[in-house]
């Protein structure tokens, strides 16, 4: 049976790593054992923070809604239940992109809401 050298193999997997490994400071981009080290970490990097991306567009979302929200004289949560029981289906990427974009349009849509709630507190006030 012929013997094997598994030069070539080795070379296409060491150029393979240290292609992905550019832009890595120091020996991590040039030194094959330190490149492959960084690179599995930052393999890890990208697959934990591609799930806490959506968690921290999330937060920014609900803060650009709280401060929008907050000008017009209501809290975050009580504009979200407004909403659900105002029956106005968007979602909070889209009401952050009014507030942001178009703030007359979001103030409306805060007018809307308040007179909903005001319509269900109107009932326990006078019950008491």
């Amino acid at each position: 049976m012929a013997r094997v050298k598994r030069g070539v193999t080795t070379h296409a997997r060491h150029k393979k790593v240290l292609k992905l490994s550019k832009g890595f400071v120091g020996r991590s981009s040039t030194n094959y054992r330190i490149a492959l080290q960084r690179l599995e970490k930052s393999l890890q990097y990208a697959y934990r923070d591609r799930r806490v991306k959506k968690r921290e567009f999330r937060a920014l979302w609900i803060q650009r809604i709280n401060a929008a929200v907050r000008e017009q004289g209501i809290t975050y949560s009580r504009f979200i239940a407004g909403i659900k029981s105002a029956g106005i289906e968007m979602d909070r990427k889209v009401l952050a992109a009014i507030a942001f974009d178009d703030p007359t349009s979001f103030i409306e849509i805060v007018n809307a809401v308040k007179a909903v709630i005001a319509e269900t507190a109107e009932p326990v006030a006078a019950a008491a």
